[in-house]
């Protein structure tokens, strides 16, 4: 997928895929849910998600909700963020070991 937002391009086939969650369900299931987060050539952060019509990328046009996909640009502490909440511990040590120290 690709997207100009604010005069920036994001483009999932050049850019380096860094995580992603799915929640298992197949497409055709109503709650299908799936992230991806991305890092640009120019250390660019940005989720692509995709889910049925039942979750937060689920759209309504009169009567109908369907399932859609978008691309939302993330700052580096939005992306470490994304990343701790799902657990992603081996992608923030390679991507963000400068943002964390030793406990």
């Amino acid at each position: 997928m690709k997207r100009i937002i604010e005069n920036m391009v994001y483009n999932t086939e050049t850019a380096m895929l860094i995580a992603e969650d799915w929640n298992g369900l197949g497409d055709c299931d109503f709650r299908s849910l799936n992230e991806e987060l991305y890092k640009t050539k120019k250390e660019n952060y940005f989720l692509y998600g995709s889910g049925g019509p039942l979750t937060k990328y689920g759209k309504s046009s009169g009567n109908q909700t369907f399932g859609s996909s978008e691309i939302i640009p993330m700052s580096k502490k939005e992306a470490y963020q994304w990343l701790e909440q799902h657990g992603e511990t081996e992608a923030i040590e390679e991507f963000f070991s400068d943002e964390f120290e030793e406990a």
